[in-house]
């Protein structure tokens, strides 16, 4: 289990979707990355062959987010045995620790889910998501992350960026007085680290850094599109209607 370092270099964590990003993170100096999948969506559970060529092009840390779709983080009995499958996965193909995180439907800790996911992860480390962000009670969620013995806290400090959310984050750092780490992220810039670091305390930043990259494609075609741009709440799920699955096979006997 992980804890807090008193290294005096901070560790930075970059957020990756890509075997290509997992490289330049390493490269530009990240002792870790965060693999995900449709970051879109604030990431999914990447694949089994992403995860595991990643894990053979980087010598750095990999942790690897665990959720099983997009919008909020109350989960079903089948999506918690898909992540159990995922971690033993993950573990299988040598990633150093998960990130996971499971709501009550009141908007606190998940604590059996999440004992239950962290009982699957042994001995890998287990950092706790941005699923803390909406929590309705962050000073309890703390309190019970700490009591799991969670390994790391991901947060914004419950604001859209970490230095909007940054005294809560101090306040965070100072109640886990070193028995979890409190780990910055949301908006983390080159810009803003340092006064991040010094308002808070923490040792651990995680970041997201992006650049366009133009296709080698020499044929191009736009049309059709093979996405689409419907916005939809955190709070809703687009989900097979079953009604509408029956219609289209009672058309097929006509």
């Amino acid at each position: 289990m992980e804890r807090a370092s008193s290294n005096l270099v901070p560790v930075l964590e970059i957020c990756v979707d890509s075997v290509a990003s997992a490289l330049a993170a390493e490269q530009g100096g990240a002792q870790r990355v965060e693999l995900c999948d449709y970051l879109a969506g604030g990431g999914t559970t990447p694949s089994t062959g992403m995860i595991e060529v990643v894990r053979k092009s980087i010598n750095i840390g990999l942790h690897v987010l665990i959720r099983p779709r997009r919008g909020d983080f109350l989960y079903s009995e089948a999506e918690f045995e898909v992540m159990k499958k995922d971690i033993a996965l993950c573990r299988e193909l040598g990633a150093d620790g998960v990130v996971i995180g499971a709501l009550t439907k009141y908007g606190s800790i998940d604590t059996a889910g999440t004992a239950e996911l962290m009982a699957q992860a042994e001995p890998m480390s287990i950092t706790f998501h941005r699923a803390f962000d909406l929590c309705a009670d962050p000073i309890k969620a703390l309190d019970d992350l700490l009591a799991l013995g969670v390994d790391r806290l991901l947060t914004s400090g419950q604001q859209e960026t970490a230095l909007q959310g940054a005294e809560l984050i101090r306040e965070l750092h100072k109640r886990a007085a070193g028995k979890m780490i409190i780990m910055p992220g949301g908006g983390v810039t080159p810009a803003n680290v340092q006064e991040l670091l010094s308002i808070t305390g923490v040792r651990e930043v995680h970041a997201s850094f992006r650049k366009s990259v133009a296709s080698e494609m020499q044929f191009r075609q736009d049309s059709p599109p093979m996405f689409s741009f419907k916005q939809i709440s955190e709070f809703e799920q687009l989900v097979a209607d079953v009604e509408q699955v029956r219609a289209m096979r009672a058309t097929f006997k006509v």
